[in-house]
Parts: C-alpha cells; structure tokens; sequence
C-alpha cells in the first residue's frame, strides 16, 4: 500500500522507515525527520505492524521460549513471539491499534495493557473485564491512544507464574507533539530470577530470594551496550515488574528524570540525578546528553543485582582462614568462599573464560582443572576487560560514547587519551617480603613467586607466617661453677 507524505507524517511511519537504514548499521541519525525517533530495545526488537483502513494491526503470540541469558545459560522462559521481553510495541498518540492475541502456552492467559487508558472491556483482566484466552484460541483488542508515555503489556491470568516467566513486554506511546526530540531512544525492561543450580526452568513462585537479575532478560557478559556518538541527547526508558524497586545508576553523567507511565514530566518538575529509583509496576525515563565518550557503566545499584547465580545461604567466611582445619584435612579440595573477599572468586572464574569472553566448556578438563559449575550455571559475575577481569553480572550493562560514529555497531573498548587514566604510583609496602605463595582454595599449593594457582587459575596469596617458637630462657647448669 502506498501513502502520501500527509499519511506518514500523521501515523509517524516515515521514522521508522528512516529507521530502517540505521538499524542495519548505515549511519547514526540525528533526529528523525518525522514525527519520532524510534526506540531501540537492546537485546530484543519492535513489533511489525501494518495498516488496515487507517489501523495500525498487531499480533501477539503468547508461548513458551528459549531464552540464552548469557552463553552459558539458557533458560526455559514463557513470552511473547518468540522472545523476552516481548517485542516493543510502538505507536503515537491519537493512533487506533488492532492487536490479536494468539494463546500458545499450555493454561489461559490474557494481555492487559499496564497504565493505557482505554474503555473497560479491553482492560485485558481474566474474569473481570474478560474470559481466559484459552489454549488455541485467538482474541483481539481495539482501541484509540489518547495519552503518551512508557507504558507495559503483560498477563492478568496466573500473574505469579506468567510474569515470572517472563511475559512482559514495552508498550510505548510517542507524543504527537514531543516537547524534545532524541537521538537515541533505548528501553531496558529489568527482571528477576530463581534459576536453581543445573536446571533451566525459573521457579515461578519464588517471592525473595533470587539468583539471576537482567536487562531485557540478558545478564553480563551478555547484555548488549549501548552505542551513542558523543553529543547525542538520549533518552532510556526502564520497566519494573519484578519484586522489588531497583536504583539504576549511570557513570561519568548526570541526567534529567523526565517521563513516568502518565506521561512526560513538566520541565519545572524534572528532577537532576545520577540515579534512579524504578518502584515495582511503573516506568522511569531518563535523559542526558552524551557529552562525556568513553566506556560508562550503567546498572543496578543493589550490589547483589550486579551479580549472577549467587547461593544466599553461604556461611561468612571473611577473615577465616581455610588452612590446616578440619575440613580441609577430610576435604583437600573444598572451596572455601569468600576468605579474603569475594574478588577471589572473580579471578578463579576469569580463568573459566576463553579469551572471546565465552565461558570454556566442562569437556575441557585441561582448563577446566579442578573446578567446574553445574549444568547451565554461569560465574557469578566475571567478564574481560580492557584492564583484566570485568567483577560484574546481572543488572549491568556499557554505554559506549564515541566521537566521530559511522554505524551503530560495537566499536569496542574505549582508548584513553594521554593523561586521563588512572594509574599506578607505588606499590603497598608490606611488613616484609613473603617468602612463599600460596592459593586460598588450594592452601597444599606452593610457590616462591606470585602468580597463578594451577589447580584453579586463582591468583596466589603470600603465605601467612606462622608465629615463631618462643624459646624458654636457659637455665643455669647448677654443676658447672659460676662465674
């Protein structure tokens, strides 16, 4: 079907057809040229639509999926087309939709629409509002946008297990009219997870104690960057509907907290930060102005949200040292957690990557040496990095700004300039020279010089000195003569 100029300037379609080339990696647009800039959903894609007298028409198939977080783990998930989150919806405000729903999971379920105002019978609540799609079946939803915003879809039948699993998904409503255009539009829908050891199904009625937090269900290494071209004013959009509030933080800028579910917020009540906290059932957009290029984190700032497949019944064993007892003399081999810090850990997994970042198969027991995880387990939070090991996992991703992008592909870490990083000056200067090295979770190992345990690939330790004998004063031999 062909459309005039007016059409595509009123649907918004020419954005994202000027889109088109972007994606593919052309070029980074500056704005685009009508109507909007089309979002970007990292890990994950827009829903295709087509016009049918003046409706925009989706589809939506609810099914179960395969969801690799991270290589390594791949998860039994529950989602939309395919994936989760499920595929970006987007439109503009003032547009009617059509949206049919395909029901191919194995109970009924339902889509309602989270924060869009729309007329009761669409409001997509199974016994409510509506009956259960039921398996096989197909419904349809209809109505008009008369609001902007980040907004969501997800189930109202069985929330508990569908949710968990992963039906969710962006609903998102350009203004007709936007007050500030972007460059780059991205949305980062935050999840949380009980994978337990050497399975691959969440545990769908788990309340507390998660092991696995993700962006667009990916954990790092396997979150995808962010790629901005210095200079460009970007916008993120974060969806909660997990259990629990997350602060997102970002590196090297401030931004403006600018949208919520109801809509854009007025300039006079924006508020300046560097984090933001998403509570539990809304939308928080962001924005800023990539002034400042390099390699910026931005993640969860609970500490353990930066961290993967992570045990929560551990005993604290900080300061504790491992060597000579009991359980190490029955047990040569345990694996004492966390003696000096959890860092340690972090440099045992680094060796359980291969240089790409892919985690090195069980198979491989010349690597692998002592150490290995279960099934469908990976490290709970080591990456490489442009300096060594990355000690980060779930809810974490890069910003990546650049100067002078041709394409939005990965450029790859960030080279700083002469005089702008941070570097050694000394060395700590230590009570004396250790004499012998030796690896925490392998005490029996020993070496006259740092480096490596061979066992593990941890690096070695100095080898805590054992307290000298104190000798007792000799007595005076009472059958030799004083003198």
């Amino acid at each position: 079907m062909i459309f005039s100029r007016r059409q595509l300037i009123e649907k918004g379609s020419a954005a994202l057809l000027a889109a088109g080339a972007l994606l593919k990696g052309s070029r980074p647009a500056e704005a685009a040229p009508l109507g909007y800039t089309p979002v970007v959903t990292p890990n994950g894609s827009t829903l295709p639509w087509k016009w049918e007298n003046g409706v925009k028409v989706f589809h939506l198939v609810a099914e179960p999926v395969r969801r690799e977080f991270t290589p390594g783990l791949t998860v039994n998930c529950w989602g939309y087309n395919g994936q989760t989150p499920g595929p970006t919806i987007e439109v503009v405000e003032g547009d009617r939709v059509r949206i049919f729903v395909t029901n191919k999971l194995p109970e009924k379920t339902s889509v309602h629409w989270h924060g869009v105002l729309l007329p009761n019978g669409m409001d997509g609540v199974t016994g409510l509002t509506q009956p259960g799609i039921e398996p096989g079946e197909t419904f349809v939803y209809e109505f008009t946008l008369n609001q902007h915003g980040t907004l969501m879809y997800h189930p109202h039948a069985d929330e508990m297990t569908q949710i968990a699993m992963g039906m969710v998904g962006f609903f998102i409503v350009h203004p007709r009219r936007p007050e500030v255009r972007v460059d780059r539009d991205f949305c980062i829908f935050l999840g949380e997870w009980k994978i337990e050891a050497d399975t691959a199904t969440p545990v769908a009625f788990e309340m507390t104690d998660f092991n696995y937090f993700t962006f667009n269900s990916r954990v790092y290494p396997g979150t995808e960057p962010l790629i901005v071209k210095k200079g460009q004013r970007v916008r993120v959009r974060l969806g909660n509907l997990t259990m629990d509030e997350h602060p997102i933080h970002i590196h090297g800028h401030t931004f403006w907290i600018t949208g919520t579910p109801g809509g854009r917020i007025p300039k006079s009540a924006q508020i300046p930060e560097a984090t933001v906290a998403v509570p539990v059932g809304t939308t928080r957009d962001f924005e800023f102005v990539a002034d400042n290029p390099g390699d910026w984190p931005l993640h969860c700032h609970k500490t353990h949200h930066t961290m993967n497949g992570m045990e929560h019944d551990l005993p604290n064993m900080m300061g504790v040292t491992q060597k000579g007892t009991k359980a190490q003399q029955l047990l040569p081999d345990i694996m004492p957690m966390g003696e000096t810090g959890m860092d340690e850990m972090a440099e045992m997994q680094a060796g359980m990557n291969d240089p790409t970042g892919k985690p090195i198969q069980q198979s491989d027991p010349d690597t692998m040496k002592t150490m290995s995880y279960p099934k469908n387990t990976v490290a709970m939070g080591s990456a490489p990095g442009p300096f060594g090991t990355i000690a980060m996992g779930g809810m974490f991703t890069v910003v990546k700004i650049r100067e002078g992008l041709t394409s939005y592909q990965d450029p790859g870490w960030y080279s700083a300039p002469k005089g702008t990083l941070a570097r050694r000056v000394g060395q700590a200067k230590a009570a004396g020279k250790a004499e012998s090295y030796t690896c925490s979770m392998h005490p029996e190992v020993h070496s006259p010089t740092p480096g490596k345990c061979p066992k593990c690939g941890m690096q070695l330790i100095p080898e805590k000195k054992q307290p000298a004998e104190t000798k007792q004063p000799q007595q005076p031999n009472q059958n030799q003569p004083h003198h």
